[in-house]
């Protein structure tokens, strides 16, 4: 399903991110993209993370709400154990979550999710209408689909994939996929989450796909999907800026993945 997208729009939305220091680099470049692409009234950025002082100094000098990480669900990363011998990803799967529970946090009826290492770098519009706009790629993890039918009870209902780094949430709709996760299993959602996910795979879970999949169910004809059209690039940030005209001829976003694989560094033996 597609359609053509609106210059800008008039419904107002938050911005959430969460983000760990080791974000910083990318991060007040995400931020910046956020108010120069994002086509719609901004009520205000929240970034979700540790209390740090250079995180509280960068949300200060940015505007930006800081939101500490341990008081927006009932668990911390640390009640979360996914890790193998060679991977951790307990914070990645914290990071989903702390998403999802975005609906207690903003105050606007919709909010953008961003990832603290993706940078816009076309305009972007998430409303047309009463439809939501949604950046989809043709590709993704088989364990994600298998987790979303164990928490659902049903498989996936779009061909598309809908991972692709950032997406708009409806805080009401956010709301009733909770709770039908924990009418469902009978127990808290993210809990109810945890328990579906086979943690002995490296990418079992994904908050967007969940999302998507859930609204497309019932409501495809409220959802324009397009092309994510995502590049990602190692780049040091000083180069960035002098590359952007360029990849923005072919591209709506850029990655700067620095924890790839989010691999164990090996322990040096004595």
């Amino acid at each position: 399903m597609s359609g053509s997208v609106a210059l800008s729009s008039s419904t107002q939305i938050d911005v959430l991110i969460p983000a760990i220091e080791k974000d910083l680099g990318t991060l007040p470049m995400v931020i910046d993209a956020v108010r120069k692409y994002v086509k719609h009234p901004i009520g205000e950025i929240i970034i979700v993370a540790p209390r740090k002082k250079r995180i509280l100094d960068l949300c200060q000098r940015k505007g930006c709400r800081f939101v500490h990480e341990d008081t927006v669900l009932p668990i911390t990363k640390k009640d979360i154990h996914y890790e193998s011998k060679t991977w951790e990803r307990s914070g990645w799967l914290y990071q989903q979550l702390l998403k999802l529970n975005g609906d207690t946090l903003c105050t606007s009826k919709y909010y953008l999710v961003i990832d603290a290492d993706t940078v816009l770098i076309r305009p972007h519009v998430f409303k047309v209408g009463s439809k939501t706009v949604f950046y989809c790629r043709d590709w993704s993890q088989s364990e994600y689909y298998k987790t979303y039918r164990k928490l659902m009870g049903r498989g996936r209902s779009s061909r598309r994939s809908f991972v692709t780094h950032y997406m708009l949430f409806e805080r009401a709709k956010v709301a009733q996929l909770k709770s039908t996760i924990e009418v469902k299993h009978n127990r808290s959602w993210y809990s109810a989450i945890m328990a579906s996910m086979n943690k002995s795979k490296q990418f079992a879970f994904s908050e967007f796909e969940t999302y998507g999949n859930f609204l497309y169910a019932s409501a495809p004809h409220n959802m324009i999907l397009k092309s994510a059209l995502n590049k990602s690039l190692s780049l040091s940030a000083s180069r960035i800026p002098s590359t952007v005209r360029a990849l923005a001829k072919h591209y709506r976003s850029i990655s700067l993945h620095k924890r790839k694989g989010y691999v164990k560094a090996r322990k040096v033996k004595s």
